[in-house]
């Protein structure tokens, strides 16, 4: 397992999520954000979620149509969006309640794509995160969150 120990005023640790599965590569971050480190996961779109294609879909389905009895606006809120979606992954992997949990997830970044003030920092892969099956038989956040209301 890949652990890190770097000084919050350093550079953060960059994760390209491409290829990686998703709740592997939630429950590494989220180790890399109680130790300290700032992380920073680009690509989200890729990253993949395991099982069938229409299993997953109206998991997620079933999902958004918890809301509150007086009126929806008042939550949950679910996210569409590939980036959000690993954020309340992780989140939901931190003790997000006490103050060890609240400053991990502020030194958290997850972006769609690759920003430009990313780019010239060195990337790195989770190697017991990736994938060992073929690409097909796995559904990328991407394609998840065009199914559910993300455009």
């Amino acid at each position: 397992m890949f652990l890190a120990v770097v000084d919050k005023t350093s550079r953060p640790i960059v994760i390209d999520g491409t290829n990686h599965i998703a709740g592997r590569l939630s429950s590494n971050v989220a180790k890399l954000l109680l130790q300290g480190n700032r992380v920073t996961v680009i690509n989200s779109e890729k990253i993949m979620i395991s099982g069938s294609k229409n299993n997953i879909k109206n998991e997620y389905k079933e999902f958004l149509k918890i809301s509150s009895i007086l009126h929806p606006k008042h939550g949950p809120f679910h996210p569409r969006r590939p980036d959000t979606i690993m954020s309340r992954m992780i989140r939901g992997m931190l003790p997000r309640k006490k103050p060890s949990g609240i400053e991990a997830l502020k030194r958290l970044r997850v972006y769609i794509g690759v920003p430009q003030d990313v780019k010239p920092l060195g990337k790195i892969q989770i190697e017991k995160a990736k994938i060992r099956k073929s690409s097909y038989l796995y559904t990328t956040v991407g394609e998840l969150g065009k199914k559910v209301g993300w455009n």
